[in-house]
């Protein structure tokens, strides 16, 4: 009987972990690096814009596999907050909106601004200059998102996080280097599941950022990734341990 309870109790824990690791997997993004857009994806420059336009807004045209898009910025979401007097400026609080993810009107505004550090010139900064988050909402779903940040002076400083149509947290990844990096996320199975993004600074991080060349685009937008594959989850190690746990006994009884 006792034997029969011990079983009965890591199947349970089986179970729990099967729950929770297909609760997980509906969306598993992929850290994107240089490269990893082909020319089929959408970029936006910053170039197409006057100096000092306010929160601008793109509209693309029968991109394919996404159809028409428009791409709005702002500082935040609904349901994020920043903290203030903050300086500079990061992101306290990622509570999922409240129904679609809407960017905040009462965020601080982000606009295209020149950087003498950037040989891309101009880029979008945050408020306040180059300290501020920006945020970005894609009109429908996209499966992969990259940007160019810089000009970081310490590393993992910053943060890129990405949001499903509902606000929830995809996943997010940190600078991995100074100066200037390219980078972004993707999901792994090619769906379309981004909604949005934010970058913002989550360290020590002197000089602040701002962000040029965004890149966008469906799963035909993206190279295919062949290295880049996801080390397993932790969770899903613990469930294949307690399975064979569970079979050892099984064969003991």
């Amino acid at each position: 009987m006792k034997l029969t309870k011990q079983y009965l109790w890591i199947s349970a824990l089986v179970l729990v972990c099967s729950t929770l690791t297909a609760s997980q997997s509906y969306a598993v993004l992929i850290d994107l690096g240089p490269g990893s857009f082909t020319p089929a994806a959408s970029v936006i420059t910053f170039s197409e814009v006057s100096l000092g336009t306010v929160n601008p807004v793109y509209n693309f045209t029968a991109v394919p596999g996404l159809g028409n898009v428009t791409v709005s910025f702002e500082g935040f979401f609904v349901g994020q907050a920043a903290c203030s007097p903050c300086v500079p400026v990061t992101l306290s609080d990622h509570t999922p909106a409240a129904g679609p993810l809407t960017l905040d009107p009462a965020a601080p505004n982000t606009f295209t601004v020149n950087d003498s550090a950037n040989a891309t010139s101009p880029v979008l900064s945050g408020t306040p200059t180059f300290n501020g988050p920006i945020s970005v909402l894609f009109s429908v779903p996209v499966a992969g998102v990259g940007l160019k940040g810089g000009f970081f002076d310490a590393l993992h400083s910053t943060t890129i996080e990405a949001y499903d149509a509902n606000g929830n947290i995809l996943g997010s990844i940190t600078n991995s280097v100074t100066g200037f990096e390219f980078y972004g996320l993707a999901d792994s199975t090619g769906g379309n599941v981004i909604q949005g993004i934010s970058f913002f600074i989550t360290g020590n991080e002197p000089a602040g950022f701002a962000i040029d060349n965004l890149t966008f685009g469906d799963a035909g937008a993206i190279v295919p990734i062949t290295t880049k594959v996801p080390e397993p989850s932790p969770l899903i190690l613990v469930g294949m341990g307690l399975l064979g746990l569970a079979r050892f006994i099984r064969r003991k009884r």
